[in-house]
């Protein structure tokens, strides 16, 4: 049959054959998307685990002046340093892994990490908090990287079953670390007979809980240093090239003696023999990615505007949990412990993971990730509206009781499906990026625009809460009205999105 013949097939029979290719999917690489995952799996521990504890750390270190309405300002600051200094690396990060590989990068951050959440758990006042928390935004910058290497280890017909792994290891992140930080927060008083004996942490409560999210964070630098495998193209050339021409050095000259030749048979070297990968031909030259401006495509800027407003809103509302649940029940809280606050986070977190491993790349495969997005994030609008509802309640009750409990369960229960969209947005990026050989400085874009979101959020959302507290405006409920404008505005933007099935 004709080539022409060929072309002129009916469109139903080009479908259905489409059909079938999309149902034999490609095995997943289950073993270095382990090891990815695990590198990254240091950076929601280590960004989470402050999280029960922080706002008790600061009025500790005595930079409120005992007034408990100013904590939401301070702990804002601490939140948004993480993510500022994550802004200001995350490109870089990613535009150096286009050149250098994704395995250097990738082996950075856990290592920096490890010091970092040490030095934090040490600390007693205010300004060095700061700053470890910034040393910790930079070397959590390398997540992109992450993403991107799961793009170039994948196909278009199991990207959607490895993206809806991501947040799997950010969900069992951040309830592994909302465990450590309200389990071992003051160990000498929950376990005076051991953990109280040792004086380095009678004096440091807040170190264990740090140390234990260092020790995670280096063991995933070992992971990463021992079994990950180099995945930019770039770098997998610059290594044939180098093989080749480490190859060319061995193979014997026309001056060669016979006793050196006879030598090089161990090698088994010679002309006729050289391996296919590496004949001078089949080295192409390294993949040079295209410029920056290459980017900027409209389907690609609305996929960043709708992913900024998911980081903005998801930050905010991660962030404004923990101090609504601190802050005391007089002035417009809910009155919880650091352990309460810890163990209702981690314990919901359990069942968030259950549900990402068991539907996320279900419903992404069956509507595709922009129906699967727009429906997981209008969700926020029940999770928000949560909160005026048990602040409420908690002021009828004075005090925290069974019914308070339920609604503040049932409102992270309700965050479970907005999990989703970060696994929808994931394959989206990666969906409209235009080349591969772009694919990293296309995450480190992403990644830049997640960081700044995060960044701004807590700031924002925690001086939102204070602000509606001190001056009671809306009856305190003026940071709920804000966001709730915020979630619709997303809402609008990600029906923008483009139309497009994996």
């Amino acid at each position: 049959m004709s080539a022409v013949a060929v072309r002129e097939t009916p469109v139903d029979d080009d479908d259905d054959a489409h059909q079938q290719q999309r149902q034999k999917r490609t095995p997943l690489p289950k073993f270095q998307l382990f090891v990815v995952f695990f590198a990254q799996f240091s950076e929601p521990i280590t960004a989470i685990v402050i999280y029960p504890f922080i706002n008790q750390f600061v009025q500790d270190t005595g930079i409120t002046n005992g007034d408990p309405r100013k904590i939401g300002y301070y702990a804002g600051i601490l939140e948004s340093a993480f993510f500022l200094t994550e802004t200001l690396t995350v490109f870089q990060w990613g535009y150096l892994s286009d050149r250098l590989g994704r395995r250097p990068i990738l082996l950075l951050g856990p290592l920096g990490l490890t010091f970092a959440m040490l030095g934090f758990g040490l600390s007693k006042t205010f300004w060095p908090l700061v700053i470890y928390r910034c040393f910790q935004g930079v070397f959590n910058g390398n997540i992109g990287v992450a993403k991107t290497v799961i793009g170039e280890i994948t196909d278009p017909t199991n990207i959607a079953d490895a993206f809806s792994l991501f947040p799997l290891v950010w969900g069992t992140g951040t309830t592994l670390g909302s465990i450590i930080g309200g389990v071992f927060t003051s160990p000498s008083d929950t376990w005076p007979d051991t953990f109280g004996r040792i004086r380095l942490l009678r004096e440091h409560p807040y170190l264990l809980p740090c140390m234990v999210a260092a020790c995670i964070a280096f063991a995933a630098f070992l992971t990463t240093f021992i079994f990950l495998k180099e995945t930019s193209p770039a770098a997998i050339q610059r290594q044939k090239i180098k093989k080749h021409q480490h190859h060319l050095s061995r193979q014997p000259s026309h001056t060669t003696t016979l006793l050196d030749h006879s030598d090089s048979r161990d090698y088994g070297t010679n002309g006729a023999s050289v391996p296919g990968d590496l004949e001078p031909a089949h080295v192409a030259p390294p993949v040079k990615p295209p410029p920056l401006s290459a980017l900027l495509v409209r389907p690609l800027l609305m996929t960043f505007s709708s992913y900024a407003f998911l980081c903005f809103v998801d930050m905010s509302y991660s962030v404004l949990l923990p101090l609504i649940c601190f802050t005391p029940i007089s002035l417009g809280g809910l009155g919880m412990s650091p352990y309460q606050i810890g163990t209702m986070m981690g314990g919901v977190g359990l069942v968030n993971a259950f549900v990402q491993v068991t539907m996320r790349g279900y419903w992404v495969r069956k509507f595709g990730a922009r129906k699967t997005f727009i429906t997981a994030f209008s969700l926020y609008l029940l999770s928000f509206s949560a909160y005026p509802i048990a602040i409420f309640l908690a002021r009828r009750k004075v005090g925290m009781g069974t019914n308070v409990g339920l609604i503040v369960l049932s409102q992270l229960v309700s965050k479970l499906s907005t999990s989703t969209c970060y696994g929808s947005m994931h394959v989206l990026i990666v969906e409209n990026c235009p080349s591969k050989a772009s694919l990293g400085s296309t995450n480190g874009i992403g990644q830049t625009i997640s960081s700044g979101m995060r960044c701004v959020a807590p700031t924002i959302a925690s001086s939102l809460f204070s602000i509606s507290l001190q001056q009671n405006i809306a009856g305190g409920n003026l940071v709920f009205i804000v966001f709730f404008g915020i979630i619709l505005a997303g809402i609008w933007t990600s029906f923008l999105l483009p139309i497009k099935t994996i």
